[in-house]
């Protein structure tokens, strides 16, 4: 029979960058009554994204974060859009070029991510940000 279960995280991102939350999505999945299904996340809010990326080396996420800096800068002559400060804008395009939601299939209550993969909510904004994730997981 299919059920489903909903929940939340909250991610406190004290700095810019890419946030590993793939334990606490582990330990909500295992808390579910549902084994084999699939586990969709999505960030409620504009100025940050969601990732699957590499979880081993941590200069690959460096060079994810600086990459993204340069792709869109905190420049304040480029954009018009800047009601909370310089880093306003660029959060947003930075979040429009990654994704604010994440389906992951679930197989015996864990999350069937690859050996070097982990889930993280990369922050766009400079100032620490308490952050919602939403979970949904539907399954058997």
């Amino acid at each position: 029979m299919l059920r489903q279960s909903l929940g939340a995280l909250h991610v406190i991102a004290p700095l810019p960058g890419l946030h590993d939350i793939s334990k606490d999505v582990e330990s909500w999945v295992r808390e579910q009554s549902i084994g084999d299904g699939l586990l969709t996340l999505f960030c409620r809010h504009t100025s940050a994204s969601l990732l699957i990326q590499e979880n081993a080396a941590p200069a690959a996420r460096r060079d994810l974060e600086a990459y993204f800096a340069r792709i869109a800068p905190e420049d304040h002559s480029l954009y018009t859009h800047n009601d909370e400060g310089s880093d306003d804008m660029p959060a947003h395009l930075r979040a429009a070029l990654t994704s604010t939601q994440l389906s992951i299939p679930v197989r015996g209550r864990r999350t069937a991510l690859g050996t070097w993969q982990g889930i993280y909510l990369f922050e766009h904004r400079r100032e620490p940000s308490r952050r919602e994730i939403a979970l949904h997981l539907v399954g058997e």
